[in-house]
Parts: structure tokens; C-alpha cells; sequence
């Protein structure tokens, strides 16, 4: 009871609360509940400043370095493009360089004095206008120092030559000219490529059209893709069969094929086109037509030549081809008997270390008359172990040789080092000089006053619009001899063929 009473007392002395302090109160307990979401909202945001910063540092620095990269190709391009600029100008100086020399290779071989293949030395000629290690090359050939020089070479950026004599190479596209003379020589050429006995393996397997294709089908198949008339004929393929025979119509073999096309019968533009034609497997294209990728100097066929094959130049496989195809290859030891090809292939390379890349042969006869084992390169053909070759008839021979070069291809690979990071950038030009003047020399008198014509008709017609008729009529010459006026041969030959990589 006692209990009751004093409880009740304390009850009626306890202060009642006011509505606005149950308020307050509930507040403060709801904020006891939601204290700490504030630090979770600022740490998300923090988070999505971070990663928003990160990516748009990541796309800067992405579009930085591909900025920089796109100047240091464009800077690479031009410097490749310099080098085969300087390249044709040094192929061009050529024939002045051998009149100097003249008297000096006429004493050492009989006949004219033959071509000097400067190209094989345009690195180092070419190194004053190169980067530091083109000009370090340049002061060991010249004895010059050209690094304190003004407006030579290049700061940051250099370049690489790779000059390549395309007539030193089988020409492919010899059939396209529709003349029976040029198939035959390509179909002799081609027979002594593929004649040796140790390809046998090779033409008994599938070729990449799962066929079986012999020596004579892709001759016949290379001829056929080519040459402009629609007649198939091995008989080219086969010199030693003189009662061969044409046979007949190009079959359909490509329409066949589970994407079918048409032949070409016209030249090919580009080397990669031969990929094109029957029989063109890997083994057969690493084993004649291109045997190192990286390397277009051991490349035995071309596109591009003029059609005949400097001996000069010719690696030691084509001059075996062209023997094989003109002489005897029954009584011809190095056509049909391995060890003796093979020994023939060492004799004459070592010929050619031995002359330090001079050419041997200043005319088709004296070349021939060496095989034979006459004159002082005879001799020494046979002090090496090389027997005489015996050609039954030369003339066909003169016909598929020369000991000049017109065409070349220039491989030219521009280079730009920034901190670690080198750029390169390769170019390959393909470069005729059947046209080209001598450097230096003057226009004609016709050409020049034709120009002169042409330049002042077009002023006249652009003085009086009113007359549009009558300077209409007189335009069109003038624009064709302004036109003639800029396509006329260049000193540095005509560009056939061009390629970035």
C-alpha cells in the first residue's frame, strides 16, 4: 500500500511532456537512426569523380599517344619518301658515273663499259642526307664529315634503302606483249627453272587447288593467265620437243573453282597477282618464286622487268634457268645432275664475292663466250671446277639477255625513334628508266615552245570569258599540251608501282 502511494506521488511530480518536446524527440531519434548516410553519399561520389577522371585521363593520354604516333608515321612516310627521291637521283647519275669510269672498265673486260650497279651502295652514298648512322657511314666511304653540315639529312628520323634490279629476274609478264617469240622465251626460262631433278617430290604432290599439277600444266597455266588470246599452248613449255602442239581453247579450270573468275590475259600490276594462278602452292611459291619474304633480293621472277635478264646482276639460280633453256640439258651436266648444279650455284657466287659486285660482262657475247670457257672469265670459270657449256644456238640466247638494267624496285623503310618507341613506315616503288633523260638536260626546243603555246593560249582564254566559244575551241589543245608538258620523261625514270605498308 505504501508502495502504491509513493509511486503514484512520484508519477504526479514528474514533469509532462509538451507535444513539441515528443517532437524534438522523435527527431532526434530519427536522426540517431540515419547518422553515417551522409559519409556514404560522399565517398560514392568521391568514387564517381575518381573513375570519371581516370577514364578521361586514359582517353587523353589514348588520343595523346596516338597523336604522336600518327606524326611520327607521317614524319617516317616522308622520310622513306626522301630516300627513294635520293635513290632515283642516284640511279639516274649512273651513266655519268661510268663515262668518268670508262677508261678504268675498259682495261679490266672487252667491249663497252658496262653498267656500275651504284645501287647496291646507296645506303652508304646516300648517308650525307640520312640520320647519324647514315652519316657515320657516309665519312667511312668519303672520309668527309658531313654532321656539322646545314640542311643535311635528318633530326630524330632516318631511313633504309633496299634497291632491288627488277631485269635481274624472269619477267612473268613477257606473254602479255601477244608475240610468239616472248612466250617461247618465257616457257624456255621457266622450263630451265623447274628442270632439275630434285624438284621431282614437288610436282607429284596436290598443288593448292588440290590438283595435280606437272611442269608442264603451270607453265602452260602461267603462259595461258597471261598472254591476251584464248588459245592454250604447252608447246612453249617444252623447247625440247620441237613436234609439240598447241592444245586448243583455255579449258574453264577457274570457273571450276568454288569461287570461280576469269583469267586476266593481260599483265599482271602487282607480284602478289601470281597467287592467282594454277599450281601456285606454298612449296611452289618458297621454292621458285619468292624462296625469303623479308629478303626480295633471292626473288628469281619479277613483274615489272624489261623483258631481258642482266647477266650482271642475275643471281646464280637465274643464270642456271637461262643456261638450261637454251642449251642441250641431255649433254648439259648442271641441268639434270644435282651435285653439279649445286657446284655451279657456289662457283658462281663465288665469282661474284671474288669481283666485289663489279660486273663481269660488258656484252651478251662475252658472257657466252665465258660459259664456253673462252677469254680470261672462261679461264677462271674453269680453274674453279665449272666445265665449258656448250650453247648449240646462241641467237635465241642474245634474245632473253642484256647487260643493263631499266627497271628497279625501291624499298625504302622510314624510321623515327621517340624515347623507346620506334616508328616505321615502308614504302615500295617500283621505278622505269627506259624513258628517262640524262640528268641535266635541257628541254627541246619543240617541247619548250609548245609549253610556251600552251601557257599563253590559256592565259588569253582566261582574259576574255565574253568569248567562250571561240576560247573553247583552242582549250582543249592547250590543256592536252600543258598536259604533255608535265608528262614528259623525268631524269628520275617513271614510277610503274607504288605501295605503303
Amino acid at each position: 500500500m505504501k508502495d502504491g502511494v509513493a509511486f503514484r506521488r512520484a508519477s504526479e511530480r514528474r514533469p509532462r511532456r509538451t507535444a513539441a518536446a515528443l517532437t524534438r524527440a522523435r527527431q532526434r531519434s530519427a536522426l540517431r537512426r540515419q547518422r553515417g548516410v551522409a559519409l556514404i553519399l560522399v565517398l560514392g561520389a568521391l568514387t564517381i569523380l575518381t573513375v570519371m577522371l581516370t577514364e578521361s585521363q586514359d582517353e587523353s593520354a589514348a588520343d595523346f599517344a596516338s597523336a604522336l604516333t600518327t606524326r611520327d608515321q607521317l614524319i617516317a612516310e616522308y622520310a622513306a619518301k626522301s630516300g627513294v627521291n635520293l635513290a632515283r637521283l642516284l640511279i639516274a647519275t649512273e651513266p655519268t658515273i661510268r663515262k668518268a669510269m670508262a677508261p678504268v672498265l675498259m682495261l679490266l673486260m672487252q667491249g663497252a663499259p658496262p653498267q656500275i650497279p651504284v645501287w647496291d651502295h646507296a645506303n652508304r652514298v646516300l648517308g650525307a642526307f640520312n640520320d647519324s648512322t647514315g652519316k657515320a657511314a657516309f665519312a667511312s666511304l668519303s672520309g668527309m664529315d658531313t654532321r656539322n653540315g646545314k640542311n643535311l639529312g635528318f633530326d630524330g628520323a632516318g631511313f633504309e634503302l633496299d634497291i632491288i634490279d627488277e631485269d635481274s629476274k624472269i619477267n612473268i609478264n613477257a606473254p602479255a606483249h601477244a608475240q610468239a617469240i616472248a612466250k617461247r622465251n618465257l616457257g624456255s626460262q621457266l622450263a630451265g627453272l623447274m628442270a632439275g631433278p630434285q624438284y621431282d617430290a614437288l610436282f607429284q604432290q596436290r598443288d593448292a587447288d588440290n590438283q595435280f599439277s606437272d611442269r608442264l600444266a603451270i607453265c602452260g597455266a602461267i603462259i595461258d593467265f597471261i598472254d591476251p588470246d584464248q588459245d592454250a599452248d604447252q608447246s612453249f613449255c617444252d623447247p625440247a620437243n620441237p613436234t609439240a602442239q598447241t592444245t586448243g581453247t583455255e579449258d574453264g579450270f577457274y570457273q571450276q573453282l568454288p569461287r570461280p573468275y576469269e583469267r586476266k590475259n593481260a599483265a599482271l600490276d602487282s607480284f602478289d597477282e601470281l597467287h592467282r594462278i594454277r599450281g601456285m602452292s606454298e612449296n611452289f611459291w618458297s621454292t621458285f618464286l619468292e624462296p625469303d619474304p623479308e629478303d626480295p633480293t633471292k626473288r628469281v621472277v619479277t613483274v615489272w622487268g624489261q623483258g631481258k635478264v642482266n647477266v650482271n646482276t642475275a643471281n646464280p639460280q637465274t643464270i642456271l634457268a637461262l643456261i638450261c633453256s637454251n642449251a642441250n640439258p641431255q649433254t648439259t651436266l648442271v641441268c639434270h645432275d644435282q651435285v653439279e648444279a649445286m657446284k655451279f650455284l657456289s662457283a658462281f657466287g663465288m665469282v661474284r664475292m671474288f669481283t666485289k659486285g663489279a660486273p663481269m660482262f660488258g656484252t651478251p657475247d662475252v658472257f657466252i663466250s665465258a660459259l664456253q670457257g673462252k677469254t680470261m672469265l672462261g679461264t677462271m670459270f674453269a680453274a674453279i671446277g665449272l666445265q665449258p657449256i656448250q650453247i648449240v644456238n646462241t641467237g635465241p640466247l642474245k634474245e632473253q639477255i642484256s647487260t643493263e638494267s631499266k627497271v628497279f624496285s625501291i624499298y625504302a623503310t622510314g624510321r623515327v625513334q621517340s624515347g623507346s618507341r620506334e616508328t616505321l613506315t615502308k614504302l615500295h616503288a617500283v621505278v622505269d628508266f627506259r624513258a628517262a633523260p640524262p640528268p641535266g638536260m635541257p628541254p627541246s626546243a619543240l617541247q619548250a615552245a609548245n609549253l610556251m603555246q600552251a601557257q599563253a593560249t590559256m592565259q588569253n582564254a582566261a582574259a576574255t570569258p565574253s568569248t567562250a566559244g571561240s576560247a573553247g575551241t583552242g582549250a582543249p589543245n592547250a590543256v592536252q599540251m600543258a598536259i604533255q608538258s608535265v608528262m614528259k620523261p623525268s631524269p628520275g625514270g617513271t614510277i610503274i608501282y607504288f605501295r605503303v605498308d
